[in-house]
């Protein structure tokens, strides 16, 4: 059986949407390894619904949208979930995989944590993600079959954030972004494009921020590109999307089941003529052969998809690549032919604000391609800022 009432993340310091693996606890599912898929829209083989879901008017919203598409909602009796298992973990994690749960977030969801230096608090509205990625930052912090949970209690989780405004720390430490206000992150545990056409929920977020009449921004990131009920929204420049993109070698190595680079950018500027801020999150950078020619390809992409937009605000996020040695093997269990590079020995051990173990670039490499980043982004995409590197 599967608790549904326990998310998928445990009730731990946030995974930081830096990618770092800082504050990430490991859990050991190396015999479980995603099947291969085609970037597409994510249809569900089983969709539940917990009693208490029915109790919320969003958690209805889904329900009558999932049955109009002709998609069937089995209403369980309580928070157990069974039929998830199978006789093998590859099996069961298929299985899982492949099942979305309609739940009531839990308790410890409602308190916010912050989440630096993406933004000042972390909030969900989803847990889990159909793509798969071989170097998935939340592969080595999810426990049980990961199926994907998504919440019905969304109008409470909104409103709960009025008492977050005004507080933390990214907008009283960083003079580039005190005009962002308080800002909310809502993609750290799940991505926001690959549920929303079953949910809605990141819409509803859009508006009701469009309509907090206070200085805040919500903030989410994605590897997909189906942005078509975004545009028109009454989104009044409170919402950044940043989409997260890399050079053509590490995308079309390591990503599976999400949106083209190119459909990504074309999407990145859609929203941008309609107003949104906007984002890069170029994650993660890896020195791979002749790397230079490979970002500087990227930039030159990023720059051609916003070439004409005016008054466009655009941001970047610059995380390198890390590992720990937890979600190492999870990854090498996943993804047992992988050629993504994860050498103890080429890199540089360091420890967390938690005392995790982490393995980063030597510093050299990383003042190399720190330096590089800047100046070319500098060059090609005048008006970026640069938010961070890490």
């Amino acid at each position: 059986m599967t608790d549904l009432d326990q998310p998928l993340a445990r009730d731990v310091p946030a995974a930081p949407h830096s990618a770092s693996g800082e504050q990430v606890a490991t859990f050991d599912l190396s015999a479980v390894a995603p099947p291969a898929r085609p970037a597409r829209r994510w249809t569900p083989r089983r969709v539940v619904a917990t009693p208490p879901a029915y109790d919320h008017p969003h958690g209805r919203r889904i329900m009558e949208h999932l049955a109009a598409r002709g998609i069937e909602v089995e209403r369980l009796r309580g928070p157990r979930l069974t039929g998830v298992r199978g006789e093998s973990d590859r099996e069961t994690y298929a299985r899982a995989k492949n099942t979305m749960a309609i739940v009531v977030s839990p308790p410890s969801r409602r308190k916010l944590q912050p989440i630096a230096p993406s933004a000042d608090w972390r909030f969900d509205l989803a847990e889990g993600c159909p793509a798969h990625c071989q170097y998935c930052y939340l592969a080595g912090s999810l426990s049980g079959p990961p199926v994907t949970r998504v919440y019905a209690d969304l109008d409470d989780i909104l409103d709960g954030l009025a008492d977050y405004a005004g507080r933390g720390t990214i907008t009283s430490r960083k003079p580039s972004r005190h005009h962002e206000g308080t800002t909310f992150e809502a993609s750290c545990y799940t991505d926001p494009l690959a549920v929303e056409h079953l949910t809605g929920s990141w819409r509803r977020a859009v508006e009701h921020f469009g309509a907090w009449d206070a200085p805040v921004q919500l903030r989410w990131t994605t590897k997909f590109d189906d942005v078509d009920t975004f545009v028109g929204l009454a989104h009044h420049g409170r919402t950044r999307v940043r989409f997260s993109v890399n050079c053509l070698p590490v995308t079309t190595r390591f990503e599976t089941g999400t949106s083209r680079l190119g459909d990504r950018l074309a999407a990145l500027r859609r929203l941008a003529l309609d107003g949104y801020p906007v984002g890069l999150t170029i994650a993660p950078i890896m020195p791979i052969d002749d790397w230079r020619s490979a970002y500087g390809a990227l930039i030159a992409d990023v720059a051609a998809a916003v070439d004409g937009v005016t008054d466009l605000d655009l941001t970047a996020e610059l995380i390198t690549h890390r590992f720990t040695p937890g979600s190492r093997d999870v990854l090498m269990g996943w993804y047992p032919r992988t050629r993504l590079e994860m050498n103890e020995e080429t890199r540089t051990r360091k420890h967390g604000k938690f005392g995790a173990v982490k393995y980063v670039y030597p510093a050299p490499l990383m003042a190399e391609m720190r330096s590089w980043f800047e100046a070319e982004i500098a060059r090609r995409l005048p008006g970026c800022r640069i938010l961070y590197w890490t």
